[in-house]
């Protein structure tokens, strides 16, 4: 098992919106270049893209949680 990692400090979202489903679930098949999630960093907001495809195995953080550098995300099986 694998993990993503943040490559940034700040506040971390699961979905575009509030009323919106989450980029990704556990148990999700993620392709390389699809949004995983958004880090708020002085109210821009950026997008964390997949490096590589993967099945998503847990998501460590809800919205509005804090982030930092090197923080696990998210869990990942890349077999």
């Amino acid at each position: 098992m694998s993990t993503v990692d943040a490559q940034m400090p700040g506040v971390f979202y699961r979905r575009p919106s509030p009323d919106a489903d989450p980029f990704i679930e556990p148990g999700s098949v993620v392709r390389q270049g699809q949004t995983l999630g958004l880090i708020e960093v002085m109210k821009t907001f950026n997008e964390v893209k997949a490096d590589r495809a993967f099945r998503v195995s847990r998501v460590l953080l809800d919205d509005g949680d804090e982030v930092d550098v090197g923080q696990t995300m998210f869990e990942v099986d890349e077999s």
